[in-house]
């Protein structure tokens, strides 16, 4: 096995907005980067211009994304989360904060027994997040 990759595929309402939570991740977290985006063109059987594969990094992890315009019968669900832990306070709640915006909370910042400060959210393109307080 050569490795295994999160694959965001951004549909339905999100349809056309994979480059832009792309820029948004990469812009919150130190360490990542869009490594290469490849987009539809003329005649294709997506809109010309958006996302057909693209490939960046969140804190050195690597990911993958892609816009599809069909009509699909599902979505982001938060039973499949992104995990981050967080070094410091100011950290987590920094990030929360900014994921938050725009999206929803699951579960607020808090302490939950098995962490001290935890909250799980889905950001403003669907995607859930979990993020924890390292001890």
């Amino acid at each position: 096995m050569k490795s295994i990759k999160t694959s965001l595929m951004f549909v339905g309402e999100q349809a056309g907005k994979a480059e832009e939570a792309i820029k948004f991740y990469i812009s919150l977290f130190p360490g990542s980067e869009i490594i290469d985006i490849q987009r539809y063109g003329i005649g294709e059987h997506e809109p010309e211009g958006s996302t057909k594969m693209a490939r960046f990094t969140i804190n050195g992890t690597e990911f993958m994304a892609l816009d599809s315009h069909l009509d699909h019968q599902f979505n982001f669900t938060p039973s499949m989360s992104l995990h981050v832990e967080c070094e410091s306070t100011r950290e987590i709640e920094e990030i929360f904060q900014a994921l938050a915006e725009g999206g929803s909370e699951l579960m607020p910042l808090d302490n939950y027994g098995f962490s001290q400060k935890f909250g799980w959210l889905k950001d403003r393109y669907g995607v859930s997040w979990q993020l924890n307080l390292s001890d």
